[in-house]
């Protein structure tokens, strides 16, 4: 029953995030027919503006053309683009295992190096690793992404050598490029998420560390791996979980930055473009797969909450 109240909210999310995005990108000034028209700082024709609006069934009522998009949304259909005419559905699902990819990535040495270090940290408060793990957490945090990224560049790619500055090779083509080409990006992505799961683990084990079942799991003579493994870390981990999920989630649609350094063809660039043409059936079709692709993240990290502390389920 729980987890039928999750996806029902899930859903009607889903479903509240597609409206406002449909309605607010059509109050955004500027005529998509007048701009596809008007490439190279040419003035359309009245007439030929008319027409093709008409074409685009732009020239109908908001609700007419709601209506008409979400009964092709219940279809899977997601239109086809104002700009060229192709299918939103191939161009987004094309470069979404990108953007995936390279925020899977980001996400695992998030979590490689964010939590270790975060335990480790915790375990040696007020030492000289956790003074020294605070200070580069917090400068991480202070530099932006796009600071970072062009550093990785000028570093490994100019000085060094070792990577490729940008660009996409897909895996089946050249599988060890393809690698080198991702590996950059996910650790500029990384560099904003890992101090946070670093302090938030640090924080959580702090807490927990002090508590009594930990102390009573001590008098009992159970090791100390065992305590810090099975009472410590599993219960600091429920916040870390938590605020994983919001970042992950975010990092959908903050990728934007990183793309455009590295020169990565994903679902961010494909917006931004979007947005600019004033394209409304690509930018409600990006803008929707990320929707819903951050509401099934909140949606797993829930069940995953539910197991690690059966609590949650009885709410």
């Amino acid at each position: 029953m729980w987890v039928l109240r999750r996806i029902g909210v899930a859903l009607v999310l889903v479903w509240i995030v597609a409206s406002v995005v449909f309605l607010a990108i059509r109050l955004v000034p500027g005529d998509p027919a007048e701009i596809m028209l008007s490439q190279g700082g040419v003035s359309p024709d009245a007439a030929v503006v008319a027409e093709l609006r008409d074409q685009l069934g732009l020239d109908r009522s908001i609700w007419d053309q709601y209506r008409a998009n979400f009964q092709g949304l219940l279809s899977g259909d997601l239109g086809v683009s104002l700009t060229d005419q192709a299918s939103v559905s191939g161009q987004v699902f094309a470069r979404l295992p990108r953007t995936l990819e390279l925020i899977a990535v980001a996400a695992l040495v998030s979590v490689l190096t964010g939590i270790p270090l975060g335990l480790l940290a915790a375990l040696r408060r007020g030492g000289w690793f956790d003074r020294l793990a605070m200070g580069l957490a917090g400068l991480s945090l202070s530099v932006p992404v796009f600071v970072v990224g062009t550093l990785l560049v000028l570093v490994f790619a100019q000085w060094l050598a070792l990577l490729p500055a940008g660009g996409f090779t897909p895996f089946r083509t050249d599988p060890t490029r393809h690698v080198a080409q991702v590996l950059m990006p996910a650790i500029t992505i990384a560099s904003s998420l890992a101090p946070v799961l670093f302090g938030m683990t640090r924080a959580a084990v702090i807490d927990v560390i002090t508590r009594d079942h930990v102390r009573t799991a001590r008098a009992k003579g159970v090791a100390p791996a065992g305590v810090v493994l099975r009472h410590v870390l599993r219960n600091a981990l429920i916040p870390v979980v938590t605020v994983l999920a919001l970042h992950l989630g975010t990092l959908l649609g903050g990728t934007v930055l990183v793309e455009y350094v590295f020169n990565y063809p994903g679902l961010s660039g494909l917006l931004v473009d979007a947005v600019n043409a004033r394209d409304y059936p690509m930018v409600q079709g990006v803008v929707l797969v990320i929707s819903v692709l951050f509401v099934a993240l909140n949606l797993t990290m829930d069940l995953v909450y539910g197991v690690l502390d059966p609590r949650v389920r009885r709410a």
